[in-house]
């Protein structure tokens, strides 16, 4: 693509979306298009963005394409609304998803096989692949067309990255925010380490597990057990209590079958037994009357361990929903065990724990019987133990969804680890002031789902027990009584003496600080960062806050707008939204677009193994970005729904959007070039002009497109990108449609050239503000329009890209509702009246007497007065009739009941009621539709369970259908008199005719001769009265004849001509050649010009047609058949010696052979009087000079086109 050229190109027919998609890529590449775009809004007032870092360990998906798009468009708009708006990629290189590669590679297990290896080596590989999918997320973003910057970027294994993070910990460790406890987390046994809360909350999965209800003699009372139901078998070893609710109801009973005395809560019976025949009830009491009761353990693993452990507690967080109402407790397994055994005593924060699993998930020592079994295969070993013990009382399974690591897929399990926590309990109210400051897109995410979130957030985990990461930033004595936060390189270095390079565990493990209080050395704990905390520490260390760009990044802060899926709310969006409230008291971001998630057409989540999704790469380049991108952010994924990813859906995007698009375009430019063509001028785009034209369709496209300007900064300023969309593609539909339709005559010249231009420059405007208001959201169509467009437009120092202009601002003066108003209205009239069409199969071509239109608001009618012409003219009627009074015509309405509907709804009953809804009068009918419901035979229906049909009466020949559309009634005339039908006929030739200069790729400015032959009869009379208008028609000579033999023939067909308005099936042979061509002109005579030369010229100018015959009449006086070519000249006359614009060379001269094109180029020189200036002449086959002449053997019998290349003399 040139930087500049001038003149209009021709725009062809048909665009292929891809391969225009690579050349403008090539071109952005070219001028550096996004650099560009940033060196020009330097300067400018700030738009703050936050991309949120992915794992390059993972290819991209749709639901990044989705994300990337959405922050694309956003950013993309802000920018051509005179921001200054930086996008810097970001990659997150930490944390899990980079370490479980490497084991899965490296067959690492456990905490031992990295010792083993070594930490430096361990992340050396982890090093060496946190980019490999680098350059396929570099492709795909680039394909989609988004702007960002990757060369800027950030990664959090940057040292200045992690030096931020360091610092950001430290503020909240200085608040007092940070401390260590114990307590119960998810925890991954892929991974060995804990997650935080909303990590095990990303990955539920439905799961069968094993659902065993256990005995619990009472100690003072052998005989009878309590019974607990458990889902996790493996964390009995570890019972230390059984939990009750104490205001709940409990019963003791007797079971039938052998014997044993049971109890359970009162509404749980049915956990146990089928009915009550198999229990008998011998005593009923609350739950409180069985607290501090002790009973036998299950196993004796820690009974001297816990010696006041082993009795029942009591706590309301028991329910009946589930089980049987005596809840089985493993401290250091579930949290609320947890909790209640501290409250009773059971268990101390700092004492002996009854934790027996290792990292890895397996059994201790502690737990001989079992040790070295994963927990998961531990349960069927337990139930066997257990059965053999007779504790089992019922064994079954049950379906429910259990969480899983986001990373490994493997199930979590809940465990008491030492951890180190940020508080976030205490600061759920400001937590819930920073969200109440931000905007939401859709806002019940914000009220709901996040709100609920951070309404009960728990404290924040944020240590991992792992080795790829930002190291913790503590060091501390063996006891942890002595803890010194380091915040900075600098900092350690002043601490312990060692500057440092770079921050991971293998640089910094090793260094030591000196104890202030006597404890020797303090050294760094072994944990790492949660990788969320770095993606939440972002804002500030992607500037390396507050080392460096301090003023920069606190006069920017909060950030103005992010994107991101729905499954960050518990992700992303929290973290960012604690550590800013912790550090800063507010929210890090503004105005946040929360997208759903992008699912495979059969609503499952989209599986590269089951292969239910088709490959982006191949869309791209089937369909082009600009098609997938649209299709994404008009889907409900923008409102935070889930969309079912459909093929055929983005097909769609090119048929209704694209190519109408492009059409209106493409007829644009053809237009410009031919009002050139036959005014001899050229057309410069004059904004002076916008405006001016007293033209009603002209001020109404004005007047939508600058409402559609204000409609769509309201929209992108509160985030709708989904209700934007929307509006755009009704405006696509709008102008071609209606406006471009309505218009081709004006914009043909057919109403003069004052009036084209008025026509042309207004299309003009609203397809430049089309495009640039589309421009964020298509990024290749739009560009490859402006490259041409902007040609018509003087030359400015932002004229590279479509992407460096701003929006188009809103112009007051030229809306105009009353317009927009009316032509909705004459819309509406000319869609019912093409339906009306439609239902007696009466094409358009075929003119009608009359058509009616009757509304009640008499303003309404006055408005489409004006537009009368447009109504006539779409709908082929000869008179539009207004009234504002029904009954002159005796319009009358029946009802028609909705058969489907009514039947299903009420069944048998619905028979009566289908006569009584026909026997409705008209006004029954009105009140209907104004009311929306009333009662008819006894039942209540609704304006929908009906369908209305309105008669009007006819008389004598005259016969009118009718339909409405709210308030408007149409009615149309269908009777047809014959000189209607036979204009009608007259138009089925002129479609045909169009047809067939289509199919020869023919465009409007081409000059060709069409040539018909049918036979005599109904079809020849009837072209023969209708000639004038079918040669006006089709913009051609139009000849009843046969196509001479020396025409060159673009295309021919045989029409078959038949319908109910043809009184027999009757031929019509069309040939379409190139050129204005008169058959009954005289064959041109040649004679010799110059007996040295060999040149002959015409004799006569026979109005362009090319010769048939050529007669050399030499000295011998000798006749022969020759070859020729025609020449016409349409160059700058550099000399003014030009004569005659039309000549013609002999090729086969006896003795005068021409042999090459540039002997042919040296005669014309001559002929036309340039003598030795043939070197800057040329021959072209087109008028337009586009298609040079490159072989001798094309030229002969043919008519080209001659042009000098050289400057006119002054």
């Amino acid at each position: 693509m040139k930087n500049r050229m001038t003149g209009l190109e021709p725009v062809p027919e048909s665009i292929d979306f891809p391969k225009t998609e690579e050349e403008i890529l090539k071109y952005w590449k070219e001028i550096d298009a996004f650099q560009t775009s940033l060196k020009q809004s330097k300067g400018k007032p700030p738009y703050v963005f936050y991309d949120g870092p992915p794992f390059a360990t993972g290819k991209p998906h749709y639901g990044h394409l989705l994300a990337g798009t959405i922050k694309d468009t956003v950013t993309r708009y802000w920018h051509q609304n005179g921001y200054h708006v930086e996008r810097r990629f970001g990659w997150d290189t930490h944390g899990l998803p980079v370490e479980h590669e490497i084991d899965k590679t490296n067959n690492i297990t456990g905490p031992e096989d990295v010792e083993k290896m070594g930490i430096d080596k361990y992340n050396a590989l982890c090093r060496s692949i946190v980019m490999r999918y680098s350059g396929e997320w570099k492709d795909t973003v680039d394909r989609i067309g988004r702007w960002i910057d990757f060369e800027n970027d950030y990664k959090t294994l940057y040292p200045w990255f992690m030096e931020s993070v360091w610092w950001v910990f430290k503020q909240l460790f200085t608040k007092g925010l940070v401390y260590h406890g114990q307590k119960v987390m998810p925890f991954s046994t892929a991974c060995n380490t804990p997650l935080s809360n909303f990590e095990a909350g990303q990955d539920y999965k439905d799961v069968n597990d094993p659902a065993v209800s256990v005995s619990f003699p009472l100690r003072d009372q052998p005989d009878v057990a309590l019974v607990a139901w458990t889902t996790t078998p493996w964390t009995l070893p570890s019972n230390l209590s059984l939990c009750v609710h104490p205001e709940m109801d409990y019963v003791k009973v007797l079971q039938k079958k052998d014997e044993k005395k049971l109890i359970v809560l009162e509404a749980r019976l049915s956990e146990l037994f089928k009915n009550d025949t198999e229990y008998e009830v011998l005593e009923k009491f609350k739950g409180k009357t069985l607290e501090g009761k002790r009973y036998v353990p299950l196993f004796d693993y820690f009974v001297e361990d816990f010696p006041n452990a082993h009795k029942v507690c009591c706590d309301t967080y028991v329910t009946a929903d589930s089980g049987t109402g005596v809840v089985h407790q493993a401290p250091y397994f579930g949290a609320d065990d947890f909790r209640v055994g501290i409250e009773n005593n059971i268990i101390t924060k700092d004492g002996v724990t009854a934790c027996p699993v290792n990292n890895s998930g397996k059994f201790t020592s502690k737990v001989a019987d079992f040790q070295g079994l994963h927990v998961k295969d531990a349960d069927k070993e337990i139930i066997k133990t257990l059965k053999g013990k007779d504790r089992v009382i019922k064994q079954g399974q049950i379906k429910h969804s259990y969480p899983f690591c986001w990373r490994s897929g493997t199930p979590l399990i809940y465990k008491a680890v030492p951890s180190w926590f940020v508080r976030v309990e205490h600061a759920r109210d400001q937590l819930l002031k920073s969200n109440d400051e931000t905007y939401w897109v859709p806002s019940y995410v914000k009220e709901k789902r996040f709100g609920n979130w951070l309404k009960n957030a728990n404290d924040w985990c944020i240590s991992r027990n792992r080795y790829w990461g930002t190291p913790i930033p503590l060091w501390a004595s063996e006891d942890l009584e002595e803890i010194v936060c380091v915040g900075s390189i600098k900092e350690l270095a002043e601490l312990s003496g060692v500057t440092v390079t770079d921050l991971h565990r293998e640089s910094i493990d090793h260094i030591t600080i000196p104890s202030q209080t006597g404890r020797g050395v303090l050294k760094r704990i072994p944990e790492v960062f949660d990788c969320w905390f770095e993606s939440g520490s972002m804002p500030y260390a992607q500037k390396h806050y507050p080392f460096e760009n301090k003023k920069l990044f606190e006069d920017t802060f909060p950030a103005h707008f992010i994107a991101e899926g729905i499954d960050q709310t518990r992700g992303w969006f929290y973290t960012l939204i604690v550590l800013s409230t912790h550090l800063f008291g507010k929210p890090p971001f503004k105005n946040v677009i929360v997208n759903g998630l992008v699912l495979a057409e059969d609503g499952n989540k989209m599986s590269k193994s089951k292969r239910n999704f088709p490959d982006p790469n191949l869309l791209f380049d089937k369909y082009g970005a600009d098609a997938i991108r649209l299709y994404l952010i008009s889907s409900v994924a923008v409102a935070g729904g889930d969309l079912r990813f459909k093929e055929q859906e983005v097909k769609e995007m090119i048929r209704d959007v694209f190519l109408p698009w492009y059409n209106a375009y493409r007829f644009l430019v053809q237009n410009i070039l031919r009002h050139q063509i036959d005014t001899n001028s050229t057309f410069t785009y004059d904004p002076a002009l916008v405006g001016t034209s007293d033209n009603i369709m002209d001020k109404w496209i004005l007047s939508y497109s600058q409402s559609l300007i204000k409609s769509v900064k309201e929209e992108m300023e509160t985030y709708h990108l989904n209700r934007v969309v929307p509006k755009l593609l009704k405006f696509v539909d709008q102008l071609t449609n209606w406006y471009v339709r309505l218009n081709r005559r004006r914009l043909k010249g057919e109403t003069g050239a004052e009036d084209c231009v008025h026509a042309l420059t207004t299309l003009y405007t609203v397809i430049d503000w089309m495009n640039r208001l589309m421009a964020p959201a298509t990024p290749f169509l739009t560009e490859h329009l402006y490259q041409n467009l902007r040609r018509l437009q003087p030359a400015n120092n932002q004229d590279g890209s479509i992407h460096f202009q701003m929006m188009p601002e809103v112009n007051e003066s030229l809306i105009q509702i009353d317009i927009e108003r009316a032509v909705s209205n004459m819309t509406t009239v000319v869609q019912i009246g093409r339906a009306l069409r439609d239902r007696k199969t009466l094409p358009e071509k075929y003119p009608l007497p009359e058509i009616v239109v009757i509304r009640p608001e008499q303003i309404q009618l006055d408005e489409l007065k004006i537009l009368e012409t447009y109504i006539m003219e779409q709908l082929n009627v000869r008179k539009v009739t207004f009234s504002a009074d029904r009954s002159a015509y005796g319009v009358e309405l029946k009802a028609e009941p909705e058969i489907p509907i009514l039947g299903k709804r009420l069944g048998k009953q619905a028979k009566a009621l289908f006569a009584e809804i026909r026997k409705m009068d008209t006004n029954a009918i009105e009140k209907l539709r104004a009311d929306g419901k009333m009662i008819v035979g006894g039942h209540e229906i609704t304006k929908d369970e009906i369908r209305i049909q309105f008669n009007a009466k006819s008389e004598g020949t005259v016969k009118y259908e009718a339909d409405s559309e709210g308030s408007l009634l149409v009615l149309l005339n269908i009777s047809l008199s014959q000189d209607m039908i036979d204009e009608g006929v007259s138009r089925e030739v002129v479609n045909r005719v169009q047809k067939l200069k289509k199919k020869a790729k023919l465009v409007v400015t081409d000059e060709v001769t069409v040539f018909y032959q049918t036979p005599k009869g109904y079809l020849d009379d009837v072209i023969t009265s209708h000639f004038e208008k079918i040669q006006s028609a089709i913009r051609a000579t139009f000849v009843k004849n046969d196509c001479p033999g020396y025409a060159d023939i673009a295309a021919t067909s045989k029409e078959e001509m038949k319908g109910e308005f043809f009184k027999t099936k009757t031929v019509l042979n069309l040939q379409v050649a190139h050129g204005t061509i008169d058959p009954s002109a005289p064959v041109p005579l040649c004679v010799k010009n110059s007996a040295s030369a060999g040149v002959t010229t015409l004799l006569e100018n026979p109005k362009g047609r090319p010769a048939k015959k050529v007669v050399v009449k030499s000295a011998g006086d000798s006749s022969a058949q020759s070859d020729f070519v025609n020449l016409e000249f349409v160059g700058n006359d550099r000399y003014g010696v030009v004569q005659d614009p039309k000549a013609a060379v002999v090729l086969n001269n006896p003795g005068y052979e021409v042999k090459s094109v540039e002997q042919v180029e040296s005669l014309a020189a001559d002929l036309f009087g340039w003598g030795g200036d043939s070197a800057a002449l040329k021959l072209f086959f087109d008028k337009n000079c586009t298609k040079p002449v490159k072989d001798f053997n094309d030229l002969k019998n043919a008519t080209v086109f001659v042009k000098n290349l050289a400057k006119p003399i002054a």
